[in-house]
């Protein structure tokens, strides 16, 4: 009898003892709680948990992705847009994660939802889309704030999707196509007055060098006889012309 009380006894401590010892891994560390006081942080490793006086939380040190839902926001200038945003944050302090908050990731989460409504609240539609990392970074400034005392910290906050009412993506299309047409104008335009200043300079040393004009009907008369064409193009110069044209015009006038 008295062995196979002994027995039993040592069962008991061996599963007692096997119960109070645990393996955190690297990215882990235990919250221990001695008769409900805090005692300290443990780990990573093995570590002696001296149960049932003592209690354990494990908590994880590794980077949490959080998405934030999709939140209705009205822009400073009277847009309504869903907007919705990806979140990255860590605990760098186990104690204060368990201690000070009561599920950290809801409550950074619901801080997240109302921090994101009330930041792109302030700013314009076109900022929104134009200067998204300027927001992002005031957001995550925001955000890594609040959550500091929780012993979390925000790594990065990310602005996933904009998206606008149908009747706004239709006038943003339309400002685009005119934006692209008005480029379109300008380029044109600044075109043709470089070719009116390449003229002008042809013009210029035509007039210096009458020969350039006879020199290029001949190049044109080359260019069109390599396409086989039987059209021969002769110019009349307008001097010419206007020789002609004074010499009949007192007989004209006499008749």
């Amino acid at each position: 009898m008295p062995f196979e009380l002994s027995t039993i006894a040592l069962v008991i401590g061996a599963i007692w003892l096997f119960s109070c010892v645990q393996v955190l891994r690297e990215y882990e560390r235990g919250v221990i709680f001695r008769l409900g006081r805090l005692v300290a942080e443990k780990g990573p490793g093995l570590i002696f948990v001296f149960r049932p006086i003592d209690q354990i939380q494990r908590v994880s040190l590794r980077i949490e992705t959080l998405e934030v839902p999709p939140q209705d926001v009205i822009t400073r200038d009277n847009v309504t847009v869903k907007v919705n945003a990806v979140m990255y944050l860590r605990v760098i302090d186990a104690n204060n994660a368990v201690v000070k908050v009561n599920n950290y990731m809801y409550a950074t989460s619901q801080l997240a939802q109302t921090t994101l409504r009330s930041v792109l609240g302030e700013v314009e539609l076109d900022e929104l889309l134009s200067q998204r990392e300027k927001l992002n970074t005031k957001l995550q400034a925001i955000l890594d704030g609040d959550t500091e005392p929780w012993g979390v910290k925000v790594t990065k906050v990310e602005v996933k999707q904009v998206d606008l009412p149908p009747d706004m993506q239709r006038a943003i299309a339309k400002q685009a196509e005119a934006e692209r047409e008005r480029r379109a104008k300008i380029i044109h335009a600044e075109g043709e007055l470089a070719a009116s200043e390449k003229l002008a300079q042809a013009a210029a040393v035509m007039a210096r060098e009458p020969v350039t004009i006879q020199l290029r009907y001949l190049q044109t008369l080359t260019e069109i006889g390599v396409e086989k064409n039987t059209t021969v193009v002769f110019p009349v110069p307008m001097d010419l012309i206007a020789g002609i044209w004074d010499k009949l015009g007192p007989n004209k006038h006499g008749s």
